[in-house]
């Protein structure tokens, strides 16, 4: 007789019931509300660029975001349209 013929039962008595499935979490927004409606506009560029314009970002005390809105806001205006001001 091996020493763990006992062991399967003891086992089988100590295995847990199933876990009910949980109640999934309150529905929540993907975007946050200062993103609603807007789109994200992706580049990639060196990280000396990078650099650059976050030591000029802090320096000034905005934000990149603010920075590349005002420098979009020139390149439509040298192109003759309309800037839409997104600062």
């Amino acid at each position: 007789m091996s020493r763990f013929a006992g062991l399967t039962d003891e086992l089988t008595a100590r295995q847990p019931e199933p876990a009910q499935p949980a109640e999934p979490p309150p529905a929540r927004s993907a975007r946050r509300p200062a993103r609603a409606g807007k789109k994200g506009i992706l580049g990639y560029f060196s990280p000396a660029l990078s650099r650059a314009l976050n030591i000029m970002a802090i320096e000034e005390a905005t934000s990149l975001q603010a920075l590349m809105g005002e420098a979009f806001d020139l390149l439509l205006r040298n192109r003759g349209k309309h800037p839409f001001g997104e600062r």
